[in-house]
């Protein structure tokens, strides 16, 4: 694969654009990003892992507590947390670890700019209301592994509380209609920049 993989840019949702001709393939970014100053959003990962047939993992969200009402629509792509001194690529390794239990992965690209989504008011206490939401490095990796490899249940080989009670693959396109609205943009643009690289590999 080129450095430099080109595609066409294209708009996404209002006021977001995403050229998708600057995403970089398997090349990393160092992380400083404007947007993360005066610590409004959280700054994390997301990760894109796709089969050899070119769909993506979703997993199901786990309920926190027995009485949490879920939206019918919680399915989302591993995502989670920057640590103190964690680089992104490192983290977004972690993630995929600590949630999914994958580690045979190849990195195919990253998403050059950085996505932030608001959480809706009534889940600001997260993170005892220190962000109003998270601004996010996305990344696309290829599974490489067997699927007995996955496991949402018992992640990180079992040190990981699991935060997932399902899992499918899917076709990366349709995943913004899977997720809750409120990160329904962040996915559209995700899926615009990576589904024209998760093409199918031979086995």
């Amino acid at each position: 694969m080129d450095e430099r993989t080109r595609l066409e840019g294209r708009r996404i949702g209002p006021g977001l654009r995403v050229d998708v001709g600057s995403v970089k393939a398997v090349r990393s970014i160092g992380w400083a990003p404007q947007s993360m100053s005066g610590r409004l959003y959280r700054p994390c990962v997301g990760v894109a892992l796709v089969n050899r047939a070119g769909d993506a993992f979703i997993g199901h969200r786990k309920r926190k507590r027995g009485s949490e009402v879920l939206d019918p629509r919680s399915w989302q792509m591993p995502q989670g947390g920057i640590d103190a001194g964690e680089q992104p690529l490192e983290a977004a390794k972690r993630e995929l670890w600590e949630e999914t239990n994958v580690s045979s992965t190849e990195l195919i690209a990253e998403l050059p700019v950085w996505l932030k989504y608001d959480l809706p008011e009534d889940a600001r206490g997260r993170w005892s209301g220190r962000y109003r939401g998270q601004t996010q490095k996305w990344f696309l990796f290829r599974f490489i592994g067997s699927e007995k490899e996955i496991d949402v249940h018992h992640p990180a080989g079992g040190a990981h509380d699991a935060e997932f009670d399902d899992w499918r693959w899917e076709r990366l396109e349709r995943s913004p209609e899977l997720v809750v609205p409120f990160k329904r943009e962040v996915y559209e643009a995700v899926a615009a920049a990576f589904a024209p690289l998760a093409r199918p590999t031979a086995s």
